[in-house]
């Protein structure tokens, strides 16, 4: 992302991952791990949504981590249907921030893997913001946030989503009453409008303080 970005390799649950970390100038608020699209349609964690939500987080004071999951890159192992990325990234987030405040953030097949996650991570941990960006809902059964967990939760998806249709995404929040901030004649990559991306993210930071 910048001549500052770190390159990490680390030890997963199905071998090597391959890690990108970004710091903010300053002391750090915490880490923030973000997942990429789905790995058998070219996701990857040089996705331009996923390097948006990056710079959003060190613009607000987070350190933010990328990463690969299994079988993409330089990442060991082979894709799991959502199964063993859930435990890729519960696995990075112990790797990479063993204490202190994380947030979490996924774009797509990677915002599904992060519902997955959190399950496990908000009780154990100290979770400030979670952002999901084009949900996969009308892909894969994702799983509820916490209750708790809605205020600290930001939901974005384009109206003219091509791949998750936004009426799917709505389905899974009307269930639970999260609301959903929906840009206006925007699909699922959010070609055009990726600095409107980064400002509802960053707004949504500096929001939870």
């Amino acid at each position: 992302m910048n001549a500052q970005t770190e390159r990490l390799e680390l030890a997963g649950p199905a071998g090597r991952m391959q890690v990108l970390r970004d710091r903010p100038e300053g002391a750090s608020r915490g880490v923030a791990v973000i997942a990429h699209p789905h790995p058998l349609f070219g996701g990857t964690m040089d996705n331009k949504v996923v390097q948006t939500l990056a710079r959003a987080f060190v613009q607000c004071g987070w350190t933010a981590v990328r990463f690969n999951f299994r079988g993409v890159g330089t990442s060991e192992g082979s894709h799991d249907q959502g199964v063993g990325e859930t435990a890729d990234l519960l696995a990075l987030v112990q790797a990479v921030a063993p204490e202190g405040p994380v947030a979490l953030a996924g774009f797509s097949f990677g915002a599904f893997v992060t519902a997955q996650a959190l399950q496990s991570l908000w009780s154990a941990r100290d979770v400030r913001a979670v952002v999901l960006v084009g949900t996969a809902a009308s892909r894969f059964q994702v799983a509820p946030l916490p209750p708790d967990s809605h205020e600290r939760a930001l939901l974005i998806h384009g109206e003219q989503d091509e791949t998750v249709p936004l009426a799917a995404v709505l389905d899974w929040a009307r269930q639970q009453s999260l609301p959903v901030t929906v840009v206006p004649g925007v699909e699922h990559f959010f070609h055009g409008q990726l600095p409107l991306l980064k400002g509802l993210v960053v707004r949504h930071l500096h929001a939870q303080g």
